[in-house]
């Protein structure tokens, strides 16, 4: 099938199934996978044109709602802290959307970035699971294996009197400082921090076309010290309502750069197919979560990280 706007031509089922497997995984620690679908079609595909960058935010469109709904429907998600997350990273998205455009239309530019941001972000996934991390998240450790008790006796069906205690609850919620309640646990960490991080994250997330989720959820894990099983839904909701605001940006600037030549607005079939995978791997993904281990979770996102950013920089250089 030939795709006229990213001038790709695949077979349908190949995006679908490679969506579906990439988010099957990703969402369980907070992330689209849009960071891994990206270079897929940069790589594989061959759309390096400025207009890989949106079709990824439709993946992320089409995809994201079903991870978001089963987050919803188990109490999980912080609202909290995914407004935070939304304030900080959409009008970064948009200063992103400029900065690709103008700075890096040329792919071979645009992949040593990806490479960086890949970089980055695995390699802080992968810190977080040696012993040196491990010391300074005793709580957030035991809280998992808690989790991860409780979630297997749901599946074996034993009855247990803290059913409702995998609920997320607000305790304090200001200009300052967000104060949640976990599994017994209390976290909290200063708003007006991370929505400063989060408008950096936004401003590199509209750049590469993965709306931030990427980014924002390892450093809740590693440098907020939050469990993966909070910020999970909230990280998501926030990618899914940036990357609304990321196509809509891109497709009205694109009349704008018409006379470069360059493809902008992005490729709506090729998107929607990747969504299509997406969509049920992200809420198979949600829906297994609590049965999957949070160490496992970081490795596995980790290590596709880090050999796909090293790739990518040595490839360049």
């Amino acid at each position: 099938m030939h795709f006229p706007v990213s001038g790709v031509d695949v077979f349908p089922l190949i995006p679908i199934t490679v969506a579906f497997l990439v988010s099957f995984f990703t969402s369980m620690g907070g992330v689209s996978g849009a960071f891994l679908l990206l270079p897929f079609q940069v790589s594989i595909l061959g759309f390096s044109s400025p207009a890989v960058s949106p079709t990824n935010l439709v993946y992320n469109i089409v995809a994201i709602p079903s991870g978001v709904y089963q987050y919803i429907r188990e109490g999980r998600m912080a609202w909290p802290l995914a407004w935070v997350i939304i304030a900080g990273t959409l009008p970064g998205v948009f200063l992103g959307a400029i900065f690709r455009i103008k700075y890096l239309p040329d792919p071979k530019h645009f992949k040593f970035f990806v490479g960086c941001v890949l970089l980055y972000i695995g390699l802080r996934l992968l810190y977080d699971l040696t012993e040196k991390a491990a010391a300074n998240k005793m709580k957030t450790k035991a809280l998992e294996e808690r989790f991860k008790e409780r979630s297997t006796q749901i599946r074996r069906h034993v009855k247990s009197e803290l059913a409702g205690a995998a609920v997320i609850k607000t305790i304090r919620f200001s200009f300052t400082n967000y104060t949640y309640e976990f599994y017994g646990e209390t976290f909290s960490f200063n708003t007006i921090t991370l929505f400063m991080l989060t408008f950096a994250v936004g401003i590199i997330g509209g750049a590469y076309g993965i709306g931030g989720g990427a980014i924002i959820a390892p450093f809740l894990i590693a440098i907020f010290d939050l469990p993966v099983y909070t910020i999970a839904g909230a990280a998501l909701l926030g990618t899914l309502l940036t990357s609304i605001a990321g196509v809509v940006f891109y497709t009205i600037i694109a009349p704008m750069y018409a006379h470069t030549g360059l493809a902008i607005a992005p490729d709506w079939m090729l998107g929607a197919l990747f969504g299509v995978g997406g969509f049920v791997g992200m809420y198979s993904g949600a829906r297994l979560q609590k049965y999957m281990p949070a160490k496992t979770i970081k490795l596995i996102l980790g290590l596709i990280l880090l050999s796909l950013a090293v790739k990518y920089i040595i490839n360049v250089l």
